[in-house]
């Protein structure tokens, strides 16, 4: 079994102007289905093949080909599913009531994940995970994600994450990674976040 690249649940320019048309045709396209091709290409006639991405993330991420491009397609098929052009605004449902209790508040939570965002040096993610009966904020390097062991919690169940590689914000934000990051908050889809919640 192969993977394919997954449909965007929107048009490429309906998250503008927070996220632009180009931006996102040349990240879904041609970033995303490139580490769909390396990942297809590194499983092939392995005992890899036909297991979950999740599966190959848990517990294959000692192949460096699986991690970085494993990687790379689960984190975005995730991205594309925690935006939409009617997102933004406040959190709703149980996750705004776990934000509230792991974090104080909604604005705690922003300035955290916020904090994590901008701290990563180079390229990688920022993530919000339940761990348990609590919210966890961490972030990873290039394509790791807190599904692979020893990288943030390893009982995590992710439930949003940001990218923050140059390609997916240079085009609009150039070096202004905080303002890219507070355009992903107009464009959270929080009914995704709580339909992730475990």
């Amino acid at each position: 079994m192969s993977f394919t690249l997954p449909d965007l649940p929107y048009d490429h320019n309906a998250l503008e102007p927070h996220i632009d048309s180009t931006t996102m045709e040349i990240h879904h396209k041609r970033h995303h289905n490139l580490y769909i091709t390396n990942l297809n290409n590194a499983i092939e006639n392995s005992n890899l093949e036909g297991l979950s991405i999740e599966d190959l993330c848990k517990k294959h991420s000692d192949n460096v080909a699986v991690r970085n491009n494993g990687g790379g397609h689960y984190n975005h098929s995730l991205f594309w599913e925690i935006l939409s052009p009617n997102g933004g605004g406040d959190p709703t449902g149980k996750v705004k009531d776990m934000i509230n209790s792991s974090f104080g508040d909604f604005n705690n939570f922003k300035e955290k994940f916020k904090t994590a965002a901008m701290t990563r040096f180079g390229s990688g993610w920022a993530w919000l995970c339940q761990v348990d009966d609590h919210l966890e904020v961490c972030s990873t390097a290039n394509q790791d994600n807190p599904l692979m062991p020893g990288i943030c919690n390893d009982s995590s169940n992710i439930l949003m994450g940001i990218d923050v590689w140059e390609h997916a914000y240079y085009l609009n934000y150039q070096n202004k990674r905080v303002e890219y990051i507070d355009a992903f908050f107009n464009v959270l889809n929080w009914e995704e976040v709580n339909n992730r919640l475990k």
